[in-house]
């Protein structure tokens, strides 16, 4: 078992106001994609207000919303995103959102037990924009292992097509 965690960030630019027509649908799955993300196997903890969820949170601007947490594993992560009913909310998200330019999401690997703060979250997303996938800041196209995994390969990658377009 890894002494490490691995961390996620994902923000997205909504299309509209959060409490406008449009966004009705994705605000109103919000509660049953995060309790089954609260449930998935491999989940740790998930950043989010008295609320439940962390769309009122505005650190990357008042029209993004953030969703960070982490995992056990690369694997948990990924079979939660793809495999689950998120991808249901993952294939709508060109109804929401807007296409942002540069990389929207991060995986880094903590220590087990600590919880990542969003300027460390920042920090990763900008490493990864300026500098690319390196084991400090990745993506599924390209993971790498946790620090203390041995006999692991260099990266794993999950080249399989997104289903969201």
């Amino acid at each position: 078992m890894s002494s490490f965690h691995l961390a996620q960030l994902n923000i997205a630019q909504l299309s509209a106001p959060i409490d406008s027509p449009q966004l009705a649908d994705f605000v109103n799955n919000l509660d049953r994609i995060n309790t089954l993300a609260d449930d998935a196997p491999g989940f740790v903890w998930r950043l989010q207000t008295e609320e439940g969820d962390a769309t009122s949170i505005d650190y990357f601007g008042p029209e993004v919303i953030t969703n960070m947490s982490v995992w056990e594993n690369v694997d948990a992560l990924h079979d939660y995103v793809y495999r689950t009913a998120h991808i249901e909310v993952l294939r709508r998200k060109k109804e929401w959102f807007e296409k942002m330019r540069g990389s929207h999401m991060v995986l880094w690997w903590i220590p087990a037990g600590h919880r990542p703060t969003l300027p460390q979250a920042d920090a990763r997303l900008r490493y990864l924009r300026k500098y690319g996938s390196s084991p400090d800041a990745f993506t599924f196209k390209q993971a790498y292992p946790a620090p203390d995994a041995q006999n692991m390969p260099a990266t794993q990658s999950f080249d399989e097509a997104c289903p969201a377009p």
